[in-house]
């Protein structure tokens, strides 16, 4: 063989050398022998272990370093869908708190009543503004220049969350009213005599919660002020209310035709029915409260049925369409108005109780009414409270034994009312099961209603098997009366006794022959799961 560029023959030597320093720079592999396996379990194994011979605990050592690597993975995976869903979410809380206006429902009061823990007093006001309804059916603005409180509403939400009542106050009551909520030292007190829709247009909802506390003594925890607009569109929101009316109407005024009978209405047409007040019925502000409270009763039978807390899709366009038109307290925020909702859950519709504050006739103008002192007086009492309603049947509960027997118990009974004889009467039927009563030397007063019970401090025991005579008694405590000493106060209204679980003898209680007088103070009302037909 010769070189390259010589000419010359390559000795054996310089070949054996050049095959030498090829192998150097390009190594030839020797194939690896394939082993052999005596079964497929072999096999996986060496495929498992990438040639080499593994144990069970190895294997399950990779499967379990693989599964850890997967979970990882899903966790991450997992976790940016919970971070959007979070944040998706406080994107709609956001933006549904920021459909709210604002409002200080504090201004110009410096002396507020106080607030009873646990229950809850929301005003709600039903604007008459025509801002964003699309429309000019119902004008442009109001009479005085402004918007006035079409809907007067205070929801009572009792601590224990086991019953709501929605107090409506007509919006043409004449009632004492701080000459001007701005000022401080205007109070009702040294105040004027106005008509209750007045209090927003001069002063806003804050001069309306003024005129409210200063009438009653309730603290108003929150507001909320809706629209026009606003209502049509929560109508809408929940797809339709239910009405049911006594014959066919043909309202101008409320831009409506409706037929006689049961009938779902939308926002516009639902709105015209709360609104309307000379077509049906006797034409006057009190006759249309009773319609709006039938509404709101089926409102609250919708929500109910439609489950509107279980369906985010519906809860948020129920929720958007109330805030874009809500003005609100600065504290009654869209987490607020949740953690109420949610506080609720567990409340029936049979629970939510609609009244009236009760009225008469105002005599300097017909056209106007004034609250029925006494009854009225009664009911903030309820509110304020957080008590029965005046005449409500008593509430029957599972009551724990009673601990202490009726013949360790001395009973004084005072007769607050004025019919003879109704004291004498009712300690002789706590006499015949075990109790020491008797009549005490107390002149009747006015003030008194239904059964109180006075007992002494610490002694709630002893009061307790003297109230299981009278249920629905209240218990009150005394400090002027000592340990087994109890008294009975009548009022009003008392019904007469019953025998108690633990009562002592078998003597049959005395015919009662002298009964209490009646309460003048019962309110008419209407719970929520009623028909609207009925």
């Amino acid at each position: 063989m010769s070189t390259e560029g010589d000419g010359r023959h390559e000795t054996r030597a310089e070949r054996r050398e050049r095959e030498r320093r090829s192998s150097r720079r390009d190594p030839v592999k020797p194939e690896r022998p394939q082993p052999s396996f005596s079964s497929r379990s072999d096999r996986r194994t060496h495929e498992a272990g990438r040639g080499e011979r593994h144990t069970r605990g190895s294997l399950r050592r990779q499967r379990n370093e693989r599964r850890a690597s997967f979970r990882r993975k899903a966790t991450i995976a997992g976790g940016v869908v919970v971070a959007l869903t979070a944040s998706i979410g406080i994107g709609i809380a956001l933006h549904l708190d920021d459909n709210i206006s604002r409002v200080d429902i504090a201004a110009g009061s410096t002396q507020r009543p106080d607030d009873v823990d646990g229950a809850l007093n929301i005003l709600v006001i039903g604007s008459d503004t025509r801002e964003g309804l699309g429309t000019k059916e119902y004008g442009v603005g109001t009479a005085e220049g402004g918007p006035r409180s079409d809907t007067n509403l205070l929801v009572h939400i009792s601590a224990d969350r086991k019953s709501t009542y929605v107090v409506s106050i007509p919006r043409d009551s004449m009632t004492k009213a701080p000459t001007d909520c701005a000022d401080p030292t205007s109070t009702v007190a040294n105040g004027e005599v106005r008509r209750w829709n007045d209090n927003f247009n001069q002063g806003g909802p804050a001069c309306t919660v003024k005129t409210l506390e200063g009438l009653t003594g309730i603290y108003v925890d929150h507001v909320a002020v809706i629209d026009f607009s606003g209502f049509q569109s929560m109508v809408d929101g929940l797809g339709g209310v239910e009405v049911c009316l006594p014959e066919a109407v043909e309202d101008e005024d409320a831009q409506i035709s409706l037929e006689a009978g049961r009938q779902r209405l939308k926002g516009k047409e639902a709105l015209g029915y709360v609104r309307m007040r000379k077509t049906l019925g006797d034409g006057s502000d009190l006759q249309r409260i009773k319609r709006q409270q039938a509404f709101m009763a089926s409102m609250a039978q919708e929500a109910t049925k439609t489950s509107l807390l279980l369906r985010p899709d519906r809860l948020y366009k129920f929720l958007d369409a109330a805030t874009k038109s809500m003005t609100a307290d600065d504290d009654l925020s869209l987490t607020k108005m949740m953690s109420i909702a949610s506080s609720l859950k567990g409340l029936g519709t049979d629970e939510i109780v609609f009244v009236t504050v009760p009225t008469e006739p105002y005599a300097a103008d017909v056209n106007r009414v004034q609250w029925r002192e006494e009854a009225a007086d009664e009911l903030w009492a309820a509110v304020r409270d957080d008590s029965d309603l005046p005449g409500a049947e008593p509430k029957k509960v599972k009551e724990r034994a009673l601990t202490v027997a009726p013949s360790d118990i001395t009973v004084s009974v005072v007769n607050g009312t004025a019919a003879t004889g109704l004291g004498t009467q009712e300690a002789e039927a706590l006499q015949v099961q075990g109790f020491t009563a008797s009549v005490a030397d107390l002149a009747p007063t006015s003030d008194a209603r239904g059964v109180v019970v006075r007992h002494a401090k610490g002694d709630t025991e002893s009061a307790r098997t003297v109230a299981a005579a009278y249920p629905g008694a209240k218990l009150v405590v005394d400090n002027t009366l000592t340990t087994g000493n109890v008294q009975v106060v009548l009022g009003m209204g008392a019904e007469t006794a019953s025998e108690v679980p633990n009562r002592e003898g078998d003597e049959p209680l005395p015919s009662a022959t002298v009964t209490a007088p009646p309460a003048p103070t019962a309110v008419e009302s209407r719970t929520a799961d009623e028909d609207i037909c009925g």
